[in-house]
């Protein structure tokens, strides 16, 4: 039986998602337990491309990388997740005022995870889907990514 996420674990990844280009695009934590992570973004003028649209690689980003805690959720503490595949399919174009992404792991293997993430496009009270991805993931061990550094 794989062990529950505690809940120190959730803040500190909660706390640790947003960082570096992360924190750049504005993409915040939202809920984390075990095998799901989900994220926001309270879309600014920067987010959307030149038709108005919110720009597809906003909505890239944050599948991959929400999708990534969400394999974080499911392994030790002392590994990380890299991805090592993604695809992406737009549904529709997104215009709202932000985005939630909703990430699940599928697959929780030793070292190879895979996640899917839908992303939402929020329009008042309504969230429309407007892409769906799908993420295989890499737990190596923290120490040997250091030493390969």
């Amino acid at each position: 039986m794989k062990s529950e996420l505690s809940g120190q674990r959730a803040r500190y990844l909660a706390d640790d998602f947003s960082r570096g280009f992360i924190h750049f695009c504005g993409i915040k934590a939202d809920r984390v337990e075990r095998g799901l992570f989900q994220s926001r973004l309270k879309v600014e003028d920067q987010h959307r491309q030149q038709d108005g649209f919110i720009h597809a690689g906003v909505m890239a980003t944050m599948a991959d990388h929400t999708a990534g805690y969400s394999g974080f959720t499911v392994v030790e503490e002392d590994l990380q997740i890299l991805t090592i595949e993604f695809k992406i399919n737009f549904l529709r174009p997104a215009f709202g005022e932000g985005l939630v992404c909703r990430s699940r792991a599928i697959r929780e293997g030793r070292v190879v995870i895979v996640s899917e993430s839908e992303v939402f496009d929020v329009r008042g009270e309504e969230e429309i889907p407007v892409a769906r991805a799908l993420t295989t993931l890499m737990a190596v061990s923290a120490q040997k990514l250091k030493s390969k550094s």
